[in-house]
């Protein structure tokens, strides 16, 4: 096993279940009931120097989210060129999420996440085998949309290993 494909298991090995897609919407709406039970003020709190906080936190999963939407359509229609990999902490850094209200940051998630339902769910089941190359490496449409799950799975245990204990 590579080194990328260690990297990909450890967020695929978050996926609780065989259906990745239900799992989708699972974790979808686990964030946005963590999200909604916290206040303006707990949305800029950091459990350590140097993390992210929890505004930061959405707005990478939006960031995130996005960028493997857009790797999804453009491997799912049969892109060729390769696509680029992504800085997250230099796009946290030029995030400017803690400027944002809690509110807009969560609304802009649940529209991303939704947009990520619809087209996961209406790709033909043939196009989930396509395979492209983005950041030097091959992956399926499918195991970019099981990602994006997997990464969401992951950043909900540090919320609730690592932020949610500090907020009490």
């Amino acid at each position: 096993m590579s080194d990328f494909q260690k990297y990909i298991q450890r967020y695929l090995d978050q996926i609780p279940s065989e259906d990745w897609i239900g799992e989708l919407k699972r974790s979808g709406e686990k964030t946005v009931e963590i999200y909604s039970a916290i206040s303006e003020q707990q949305s800029i709190f950091a459990y350590a120097e140097g993390k992210w906080t929890l505004k930061e936190l959405l707005l990478h999963l939006s960031d995130t989210e996005r960028i493997f939407q857009y790797r999804i359509l453009a491997f799912a229609r049969g892109e060729k060129a390769e696509l680029p990999g992504f800085d997250e902490e230099n796009y946290a850094a030029t995030s400017f999420a803690n400027n944002r209200s809690l509110e807009s940051l969560l609304d802009e998630y649940k529209l991303i996440r939704r947009s990520s339902q619809i087209l996961l769910e209406t790709l033909e089941p043939s196009v989930l085998k396509n395979i492209g190359r983005a950041n030097g490496n091959q992956l399926t449409v499918e195991t970019i949309g099981k990602l994006i799950v997997g990464h969401n799975y992951h950043h909900l245990s540090i919320i609730e290993e690592r932020y949610l204990p500090g907020l009490k």
